[in-house]
């Protein structure tokens, strides 16, 4: 396990551009992940229905489920956004997707995994999106990330 930064994590900004908040944590264990994670910032600060806040540092840390896989480079990215719960879920699938995300099996390797891990102070839950995301609070992944932030 270690924790390093890059380019834009961590980032903090002060004044938000919108509405909503939500915490979103960030995965990859597939290739260049340091560099996917600045070109996510990127992607994610040029859509008008977003403003990135805050980022923290990156955690690398060995996964959990499926074992035979190398090891996760996590962070978590506060936004502000105008979208609602389900819109902004659809448009990380397709952040995901645009990342080249293949969905071969459960806790599979990724090249980028992104999950709404609260959205305002809301409890939503059906099919498709829980929020608060359900197991946040078993995961280093998400609590050192989060954690480093408000350091």
């Amino acid at each position: 396990m270690s924790i390093f930064s890059n380019t834009f994590f961590p980032f903090h900004k002060k004044n938000a551009k919108f509405k909503h908040k939500a915490l979103i944590g960030v995965g990859c264990n597939v290739g260049d992940c340091s560099r996917r994670f600045k070109k996510l910032f990127l992607f994610l600060k040029s859509h008008p229905k977003i403003d990135i806040t805050d980022t923290s540092y990156l955690y690398k840390n060995p996964p959990f489920g499926y074992l035979e896989q190398d090891d996760f480079i996590n962070s978590v990215i506060i936004i502000s956004t105008s979208f609602a719960p389900m819109k902004l879920l659809n448009f990380l699938l397709y952040t995901e997707k645009k990342f080249n995300r293949k969905r071969s099996f459960k806790n599979a390797p990724r090249t980028l995994d992104l999950d709404i891990i609260m959205y305002d102070n809301i409890k939503f839950n059906n099919k498709r999106l829980n929020i608060p995301h359900p197991f946040f609070k078993q995961r280093d992944s998400v609590l050192l990330p989060l954690y480093l932030l408000r350091k």
